[in-house]
């Protein structure tokens, strides 16, 4: 099950074209391929601006709302332009490289144009050192897209972590699998050890506050593989206590994952007891 998760979030990944065998990632922004931006007055979050960005066969849809403008200051001059009219042009810089683009707006926050991406060596180069090299040429081009940094490579190594590979990091920086978010887990029996992990965590929306809840409820030792099953299909602390009250305790984990995936709610679980006593 935690594989079929972790397989889906990175669906959510811009899917990119691949290096040839041997192909450094650093590239010019013509080897690295077009990309095509549109943007829509009332299209994001909240009917906020949004400006997509095309790539091959991928795109990356972002909201151009306060939220983006507070956590990815890069795009302020994107936001700035997409607001006139005409022919306009900005760049979206970033650890990874540089994005120019231009294009034509009808009216604010509507047009399209394209970009070109010129990769940072430097920063690839750091990559390299970490065992993180990139193994396509357009994972730099993902990396400025998810806000993947040197900064949260190294974080997620110190938490214990380490991503194994570019795509361990590009997928952290979509999901937002933070340093802080990997502390998150201190204090519980469960201690995240595979960036895999922590980002299936992440897309199930599994906290340190949830494993802790599910400690409290009886289980003070659960797996990796528990939490997941657990949390997939919505299986509480509240719930355990319910099932408990209701004359099921001490359960194992496959016992409360059957009976949650059955349907069998608190209620339900002490009619049944009830109707058992009585016979």
């Amino acid at each position: 099950m935690k594989a079929m998760i972790f397989g889906s979030s990175l669906m959510l990944l811009p899917v990119l074209a691949c290096a040839g065998p041997g192909q450094s990632a650093t590239a010019t922004a013509q080897e690295t391929g077009e990309v095509r931006w549109t943007v829509e007055a009332d299209a994001g979050k909240g009917g906020a601006p949004k400006l997509r960005l095309e790539h091959a066969k991928s795109s990356s849809d972002l909201s151009l709302d306060d939220q983006l403008a507070a956590k990815r200051p890069e795009f302020d001059e994107a936001r700035a332009a997409l607001g006139s009219t005409g022919q306009v042009r900005f760049s979206v810089r970033h650890e990874a490289g540089t994005l120019d683009c231009s294009g034509n707006l009808a009216h604010a926050f509507e047009g399209k144009g394209t970009c070109g991406f010129a990769p940072d060596a430097g920063f690839e180069r750091e990559l390299a050192t970490r065992g993180l090299a990139p193994k396509k040429r357009d994972d730099l081009f993902a990396m400025l897209i998810v806000d993947a940094t040197i900064a949260l490579a190294d974080g997620l190594t110190a938490e214990g972590v380490r991503p194994r590979d570019s795509d361990g990091l590009i997928a952290a920086g979509a999901l937002e699998v933070t340093p802080g978010y990997v502390r998150g887990f201190r204090g519980t029996p469960l201690a995240l050890s595979r960036i895999d992990d922590a980002v299936a965590f992440r897309a199930l929306g599994v906290t340190g506050d949830y494993v802790r809840d599910l400690n409290a409820a009886g289980y003070a030792k659960l797996s990796v593989e528990d939490v997941t099953a657990m949390k997939a299909l919505g299986v509480t602390g509240d719930y355990v206590r319910a099932l408990a009250a209701a004359g099921y305790e001490k359960l194992s984990v496959q016992d409360v994952i059957g009976m949650k995936a059955m349907g069998v709610t608190g209620a339900y679980a002490k009619a049944m007891n009830g109707a058992e006593a009585g016979r």
